[in-house]
């Protein structure tokens, strides 16, 4: 059962990177993408109808780690509590930009929201991305499980670590990178015009940074985490999904250069979608890292919750998840095509 929970917390985190990510990636992107307010307008309705669905993700993933791994998330909610309220600061902000810029007809008030919405998803890529590291790098648990962090200390990545140093700020430029290009790919599938012509012309060139920053992480986990990448080689399905990251990344270089736009969109998110995937099937059963004893570290065998509780969620998650996956199915059927900037007064 502690296997059958990790899997479904991992694939509800997987879901919400592809899902979300592409909307962060949009906003990061969109001051430089759309020029006019109209152009604006226009990547505003290519994420319109999703944006909001996809961060339920991030809801169904806290929910099953509360249901099937308590003390994880209570450990992982205390320490990182000044994080956690950086990341929902910037999630009420980006919101907000999207709901209210259009209410009002004016350039400054408009502009404003604008560079809102922009700095939000910039700012939330490097948040997640520094969390992962942290993860990856481990954090100092006590023997009772708990932990706590400053913000940076001497950005060493040694003992005593706090949330930024240099480990964690690399992966967080590397997800933001990541999901900028992803952002890219869905603008230049689902935008037409000038918006589109400039995102495909981002793509390829995002994705070059990508690749070699996927190389210097990988290098750099190897000094934080030598366990991590040395599991690889005994787990075939983390060398599959790793694979499986390679092929997308590749895709979308050959999508892009050929004018499948849509194909590009896919091998960006087989492509994070097998990195996410392949990193938390190397770590198993670790998920939060102890950086001075492992064997204080929380996995999910200690830190699972009641075996009776996690069997009758799997009943309730059998009916629910396949609404959830119904539902952006008929989402992304129902806004198929290319997005048109809604008209004065309607819409974003």
């Amino acid at each position: 059962m502690p296997e059958l929970w990790y899997a479904i917390a991992v694939l509800m985190l997987t879901a919400y990177v592809v899902l979300d990510g592409f909307d962060f990636g949009a906003g990061a992107l969109h001051l430089f993408v759309a020029k006019t307010d109209s152009e604006r307008r226009q990547v505003l309705a290519a994420i319109g109808p999703y944006w909001d669905g996809n961060e339920v993700w991030l809801l169904a993933a806290g929910g099953a780690l509360f249901v099937s791994f308590p003390k994880v998330l209570s450990s992982g909610i205390s320490g990182f509590y000044f994080a956690i309220f950086l990341v929902l600061w910037s999630l009420i902000l980006r919101g907000i930009a999207i709901e209210f810029r259009s209410h009002v007809n004016d350039s400054m008030w408009r502009r404003a929201w604008d560079v809102g919405f922009a700095v939000a998803s910039i700012l939330l890529p490097v948040f997640f991305g520094a969390a992962l590291g942290n993860l990856i790098r481990g954090v100092p648990l006590d023997p009772d499980g708990w932990f706590e962090l400053a913000l940076f200390t001497d950005f060493t990545a040694r003992d005593p670590v706090g949330i930024l140093d240099w480990y964690t700020v690399l992966v967080g430029i590397f997800a933001l990178t990541a999901l900028v290009g992803h952002g890219a790919t869905f603008l230049a599938w689902k935008t037409d015009g000038s918006v589109h012509e400039r995102s495909r012309a981002l793509v390829r060139r995002l994705h070059v940074v990508v690749a070699v920053l996927w190389v210097a992480v990988t290098a750099a986990t190897t000094v934080v985490n030598p366990d991590l990448l040395a599991a690889l080689p005994r787990r075939p399905l983390a060398i599959f999904l790793a694979a499986g990251a390679a092929a997308g990344l590749a895709t979308v270089f050959a999508g892009s250069s050929r004018g499948h736009d849509r194909a590009a969109f896919l091998g960006s998110s087989s492509f994070l979608a097998g990195l996410s995937t392949a990193t938390a099937t190397c770590v198993f059963p670790v998920m939060l890292r102890s950086t001075s004893n492992p064997a204080l570290s929380l996995t999910a065998h200690n830190a699972g919750g009641d075996p009776a509780g996690l069997r009758t969620a799997v009943g309730w998650l059998a009916i629910g998840l396949p609404l959830a996956v119904l539902y952006f199915v008929i989402v992304f059927r129902l806004h198929r095509g290319k997005a048109v900037a809604a008209a004065e007064g309607e819409g974003y």
